[in-house]
């Protein structure tokens, strides 16, 4: 089973292609990397839409919407090949469940969670609000890994170790490598969880995340903040664990899994 999660920022501007100054297509659009990526799962985070504003179909595929109550922002998606059992949006706190956040499809032996993690934001403004989050989130992780097994992707937020980021030690105190949010991911993987490319990669630099800002791509000063996380039980199941930094039409590139 090939599992893609991509923070897509902005789906309707994504499925564009572009070209550069010169007239070479740098980001073929995102119906045609989908094609490209032929998943089983492809999961997205940051639509940035409200229901009926995009008629996206893909034969074969289903697809489960949580939009924001907030016009033009966050949101997930998930197109799926295999109908779930069950299908749930949120985390049932009403704190979190306004910004469609999460997406979990449960089926016969895992849940599949999307998710797209708040930001703490310029002056770590919602550092507190973040903290909250990663507790109810990792609490409502925990109560499905209590069934069974779990696969959770999406834009987590967060770059978890020095060589997840190209620049470390300026970064140290912004939002999404503050020692707080470094902490949580620390609790949350030990408390049962596996962060999939660094068990296969332990000592690759790859990123997942580019400022749009200094030419950041181009120099690749990026960030790897783009999961897939499973429950440890999963791990002899797991075949690859990719970073697709080739793919263009976003300041995120997409994140791969397979399982057997």
């Amino acid at each position: 089973m090939k599992f893609i999660s991509w923070n897509v920022n902005g789906l309707r501007a994504c499925m564009k292609p572009k070209t550069d100054d010169d007239g070479k297509v740098i980001s073929k659009g995102f119906e045609a990397y989908f094609k490209d990526l032929d998943a089983d799962f492809f999961c997205l985070q940051e639509t940035k839409m409200q229901a009926g504003q995009l008629d996206l179909q893909f034969p074969g595929y289903t697809s489960y919407w949580n939009y924001a109550d907030k016009k033009g922002y966050s949101g997930t998606a998930i197109f799926a090949r295999h109908e779930p059992m069950s299908v749930a949006y949120g985390m049932g706190i009403d704190d979190h469940d306004h910004e469609g956040r999460v997406i979990t499809l449960e089926y016969a032996d895992f849940y599949l969670v999307c998710v797209y993690t708040p930001n703490s934001q310029d002056g770590l403004r919602r550092l507190d609000y973040r903290m909250k989050w990663e507790d109810d989130f990792r609490n409502f992780l925990l109560a499905l890994n209590d069934k069974k097994p779990v696969i959770v992707c999406g834009d987590m937020n967060v770059a978890h170790e020095e060589i997840d980021i190209k620049n470390p030690k300026t970064n140290r105190h912004n939002a999404g490598f503050t020692d707080e949010e470094r902490e949580k991911m620390t609790v949350l993987l030990n408390s049962g969880f596996t962060d999939t490319f660094r068990l296969l990669h332990p000592d690759e630099v790859k990123y997942s995340w580019w400022s749009y800002r200094f030419r950041a791509r181009e120099k690749n000063a990026g960030w790897r903040i783009d999961y897939f996380l499973t429950s440890n039980s999963l791990q002899p199941r797991i075949t690859a664990a990719e970073i697709h930094n080739e793919v263009f039409g976003s300041d995120h590139c997409p994140v791969e899994l397979q399982l057997k």
